[in-house]
């Protein structure tokens, strides 16, 4: 039973494991981790972990109330095991752990120094985001004997290969649809900034400059995701690797599904998945 958090540039994504199964799960905006009303205090309060002293113990995340209090009553003290995490936000760091000994709870970290069930052939670990590493995890554990492709589409999307020979080798980063969309409004005098990248596209003909960026930052993008992964499978082939599991992870995972030539699983939780399967295999 424990708590699994994986601090992002942009979100945190934490929920609860237990029994195999992740559950109360939600997104909090990354400034925000130690607010009281909107962070993680809020949300450890409403799952019964804090003292009884804890200027938190009031307060309930707005998207824990009655609709999920079932829920969240039926977990408890589930997070009494502890805080699994991971985190690309140095400073958020802690921040995580000050609240952890507020409210009492054992830390754990997952880095490049812990057991991740495959081992680091990347020839400078300390460089990898724990958030890269804790999907490198996640993969393994879903496909323990099959070469994997991970790739995570948020802020920023990265491809992580992992083999049954080599572990984690390494992968490719690139700036995710939403930035390029910012860049684009920010480095030029007259394209507007684009945020809505989920509306369906009728015609690859934009209309207008907005519908323009649009296509460009939703069916162009597919377009460089097939092209990277194109790339990566056919350096696997000419290894003599067997066919790869492909994931898709991350808030931008939709972008792309269905537009890629291959199979692919969508596991959006894969990063805290793999902090479930690494904290076990560390607390042995």
């Amino acid at each position: 039973m424990l708590v699994c958090i994986d601090i992002g540039n942009t979100h945190t994504h934490v929920a609860i494991h237990r029994d195999g199964a992740f559950s109360v799960q939600r997104d909090i905006p990354t400034p925000l981790l130690d607010d009281a009303a909107e962070g993680l205090p809020a949300y450890l309060a409403a799952l019964c972990v804090a003292p009884p002293a804890s200027p938190f113990n009031s307060t309930v995340p707005p998207n824990l109330g009655p609709a999920n209090s079932r829920s969240a009553n039926a977990e408890g003290d589930a997070a009494r095991g502890g805080i699994a995490f991971c985190s690309v936000v140095p400073s958020a760091t802690p921040r995580l752990l000050a609240l952890a000994a507020t409210f009492g709870l054992p830390a754990w970290q997952l880095t490049h120094a812990v057991r991740l069930g495959v081992p680091i052939t990347y020839p400078r670990p300390a460089e990898i985001g724990q958030d890269r590493l804790a999907n490198a995890a996640g993969a393994h554990a879903l496909a323990p004997s099959r070469p994997a492709v991970v790739i995570d589409l948020g802020t920023a999307v990265t491809f992580d290969v992992v083999t049954p020979a080599g572990g984690y080798e390494g992968g490719i980063i690139t700036p995710g649809p939403a930035l390029v969309t910012r860049y684009l409004h920010e480095r030029t005098a007259q394209l507007p900034l684009v945020t809505d990248l989920d509306s369906p596209i009728p015609s690859v003909i934009g209309k207008s400059t907005a519908e323009a960026i649009r296509i460009g930052a939703v069916v162009g993008y597919a377009g460089l995701i097939q092209t990277l992964l194109d790339a990566v499978l056919a350096e696997f082939a000419a290894r003599g690797l067997a066919e790869a599991e492909i994931f898709l992870s991350g808030g931008a995972a939709e972008f792309v599904h269905g537009r890629l030539r291959q199979p692919v699983r969508i596991v959006p939780d894969l990063a805290l998945l793999g902090l479930a399967a690494a904290h076990a295999l560390n607390h042995r």
